[in-house]
């Protein structure tokens, strides 16, 4: 009987501690622009990260394919380890190999976890060692509270970050990535002549959205990290420990629709007040997709970085402001002459329809290396982001960032 008694209390705290992990959720949401908080809510309660891990060997997949330790058409072995991994997966095969962008698109499409500890084991011995890493960039990025312990967000009960890291995180691809970015937006692709699909629903239900990463597993509930932009105005939003998947994707969405409408009155925000609607809205959100923003398109990407400039797309502008205090960032490398000469290439395209803007290489820090951002400058809001849509719509990576803005990132 003794026994009996000990076991259903043994039984009932299991179910309160359950019930207290669940209790809240963590959630923050940021403007993409300058990193300013427009929204949080428990952001500093530690939890676990599932596949959002996937997003730092994103990361440093992409470090070093810029600094031109890893191609896109380079060739990774898979390991037994790798294959042997448990579901999300591509299913690729002890002994193969794989091309990094294939892995690349498996682990952003797919959440692949053996994919992403054949990229993993790339890098360093095991993935164990990998894990070293990206906690060691973690810190470099100022998450200060996050450990990871394996590549792919697999159960790791030392494996935890907070809402706010992630932000940090997702903040920190979109600025120095910007060329590898629009990858998020995939919703599928093909190896082996399979197609391949997604399950990052906010794409297709969210107007605007354009990634990055969902999570879940039973100990960490239902994660996502995700951007979208309208009116010009980008955010980032990040909510995890959800118990429902609708759940999750009602509360990005309730965040980012209200976060965006805020931005679209004013650049300053009154935190509290947003805060306040987004806590006391419990309705679904109507609108799905808006007038307003572009229709949504799938991306597979074959060249992450084009060495000739593309010509701009044509837009008609008038009396742009010369010395305006807006800018294009056109790409990020890890070379000074290169980035030069690509803002310049930009530059000198602009320059046969619009009036000629300046160039501006900015030196900053990422993960301990020196990385140079190629800026066209001197225009106002209206004029780059026009420039910048059309690029975009040539295939062209590029942002409209404030000039004067001295965000760093990695040191911040």
């Amino acid at each position: 009987m003794i026994k009996k008694i000990a076991l259903f209390v043994l039984v009932m705290a299991i179910n309160l501690s359950s019930a207290r992990v669940y209790a809240a959720t963590s959630s923050i949401m940021v403007n993409a622009d300058n990193g300013k908080v427009m929204y949080e809510m428990n952001a500093d309660e530690l939890r676990y990260p599932a596949s959002l891990t996937k997003l730092m060997t994103l990361y440093i997949t992409f470090n070093a394919l810029e600094n031109g330790r890893l191609k896109l058409t380079d060739k990774l072995n898979v390991s037994a380890t790798a294959a042997s991994r448990s579901p999300s997966k591509l299913g690729v095969r002890a002994g193969e190999k794989i091309m990094v962008k294939d892995a690349i698109m498996a682990v952003i499409v797919k959440s692949a976890n053996d994919c992403a500890t054949v990229l993993a084991e790339h890098f360093s011995k095991n993935e164990a060692e990998f894990a070293v890493l990206m906690t060691k960039t973690a810190r470099k990025l100022n998450m200060n509270r996050t450990t990871f312990k394996n590549a792919s967000g697999l159960p790791n009960s030392m494996q935890k970050t907070t809402a706010r890291d992630m932000s940090k995180l997702a903040m920190a691809v979109y600025h120095h990535f910007p060329q590898y970015y629009k990858w998020f937006s995939v919703q599928s692709f093909k190896y082996k002549g399979q197609l391949i699909t997604g399950h990052n629903h906010l794409l297709n239900t969210f107007s605007g959205a354009d990634g990055m990463k969902t999570g879940y597993t039973a100990a960490s509930g239902y994660n996502i990290i995700t951007s979208a932009k309208r009116y010009n105005k980008r955010v980032i939003a990040v909510t995890m420990g959800h118990r429902y998947l609708n759940e999750r994707d009602k509360k990005a969405s309730v965040m980012m629709d209200k976060g965006l409408g805020a931005l679209k009155k004013s650049d300053r925000i009154d935190v509290a007040a947003l805060t306040r609607s987004i806590n006391g809205n419990t309705t679904q959100l109507a609108s799905v997709k808006s007038v307003e923003q572009n229709n949504k398109r799938t991306f597979v990407a074959k060249n992450i970085e084009t060495k000739q400039p593309t010509k701009v797309a044509s837009a008609s502008l008038k009396n742009p402001v010369k010395n305006g205090a807006f800018a294009i960032q056109v790409g990020a490398f890890s070379d000074y002459q290169r980035a030069k000469n690509y803002a310049n290439s930009i530059k000198n395209d602009l320059a046969k329809k619009y009036a000629v803007y300046g160039v501006k290489i900015e030196e900053t820090k990422v993960a301990n290396r020196t990385m140079y951002r190629s800026k066209v400058v001197g225009m106002a809001k209206n004029t780059a982001s026009q420039i910048c849509n059309g690029m975009k719509s040539q295939k062209k990576s590029c942002i409209v960032v404030v000039e004067n803005s001295t965000m760093n990132l990695a040191q911040k």
